[in-house]
């Protein structure tokens, strides 16, 4: 599908899912009853901590996880499938321009999105990726929503100069071994295992370059018509989700093994550990909000909003701010430091260590511990073709 049919069908969907974001004599409901929408991805650490450790309980909610996938994700959402989460914003912000009624309401995370290269690529900036192949976890996906606004700023025409190919993410290291892509971008912990692997070297990150280093990759989300039923239990499960939030920061270690422990995702305790010890759970209110206006600028300039949208104003209508839900709280909230579960200095180069020595087996037979969840929506790669050995690979080549 070219770009400009994926932008036009995504508003399309969204404009026969939208809402207006309007508050119609809202009846005021307060149910106990929340559920909260997950895929499985290392970054929603929050959400499993907040269930795990009754965060939820304790602010008098009643929590329900519901399991979801990328290809209905939004949509489930908006339906009300599940009430409140917490994800990209970048995902949200076109669908919210359509008319999606959604709302964010706070700021969980900075940093789990990579434009990588390949490491035997003579690709060393954004610009050198004019004309080359990158190979995405499917599009529309978060990844490939972050590469688009990279390029968009950087003066490469995602639709044109661009050879999108899609893998399952999990196969996205084969394809780079194989010369099938000169780059890649995806989300953790894929991006930390590129690295462990020796694959790639970033060209674009999240956590570590401007403006996306200061500005929040995800945040709380909710469905607009559920926020309006349901305020003080809207507030109560931000306040939950926020709470899990920083106990990850504090905790990293501790959260990640516990991610794999409870098999929220499939993974290793390493692996974890390495992918969500580099991203910052430091959640806000003010800096959540500058974030949507950051975004939806450069989402602007890389045509993934349309030209007449009003960025100030789309902003604003994203985002809304719930009683007792500021900054002042944030710092005063404290949480629990567990021993050991914290990722001690030079830990993380050891753990970068045990991850190459452990990767002994076939990168498509690894599709399942390393997948993000996303293989509802097509790929170029068969998902169920036969695991091919490293010899077979060599002799490929």
């Amino acid at each position: 599908m070219s770009f400009s049919k994926l932008i036009a069908t995504v508003a399309l969907c969204a404009l026969l899912l939208g809402g207006c974001n309007k508050k119609s004599s809202t009846t005021i409901v307060n149910s106990k009853h929340v559920r909260i929408g997950y895929i499985g991805l290392t970054c929603e650490a929050p959400i499993y901590t907040a269930y795990e450790k009754g965060f939820f309980k304790e602010e008098g909610l009643e929590p329900e996880l519901v399991k979801c996938n990328w290809a209905n994700y939004k949509d489930t959402l908006a339906l009300g499938g599940y009430n409140i989460t917490h994800h990209l914003i970048m995902y949200f912000l076109k669908p919210i321009e359509q008319g999606l009624d959604v709302r964010f309401l706070a700021g969980i995370h900075r940093g789990c999105l990579r434009v990588q290269a390949g490491v035997k690529t003579n690709i060393h900036t954004i610009e050198d990726l004019k004309g080359k192949r990158i190979g995405v976890p499917g599009m529309g996906t978060p990844p490939f929503v972050f590469a688009n606004r990279v390029f968009g700023t950087h003066g490469v025409d995602a639709g044109k100069d661009i050879s999108w190919k899609v893998f399952p993410a999990g196969e996205l290291g084969l394809a780079i071994d194989k010369g099938e892509v000169d780059a890649v971008a995806d989300a953790e912990p894929i991006g930390t295992l590129l690295i462990a692997q020796g694959k790639v070297r970033n060209i674009a990150d999240q956590i570590m370059d401007a403006p996306y280093n200061s500005e929040y990759c995800c945040e709380v989300i909710a469905n607009g018509k559920w926020v309006d039923a349901n305020p003080k239990s809207a507030a109560a499960a931000t306040r939950a989700l926020l709470k899990g939030a920083k106990w990850v920061e504090t905790n990293p270690k501790a959260a990640a093994e516990m991610a794999v422990e409870k098999k929220y995702l499939a993974s290793t305790p390493e692996l974890n550990t390495v992918a969500l010890s580099r991203l910052r759970y430091i959640p806000s209110v003010r800096l959540a909000e500058e974030s949507l206006h950051t975004a939806s600028r450069e989402m602007k300039v890389a045509k993934m909003l349309s030209p007449e949208t009003d960025t100030e104003a789309l902003a604003k209508r994203a985002f809304m701010h719930l009683d007792g839900i500021t900054d002042e709280w944030i710092k005063s909230l404290e949480v629990e430091k567990v021993a050991g579960g914290q990722v001690t200095p030079g830990e993380d180069i050891r753990l970068y260590a045990e991850l190459i020595e452990k990767d002994t087996e076939d990168s498509c037979c690894r599709r399942k511990m390393f997948d993000q969840p996303d293989q509802d929506a097509p790929n170029q790669a068969d998902p169920d073709v036969a695991c091919l050995q490293k010899k077979m690979i060599a002799a490929q080549k």
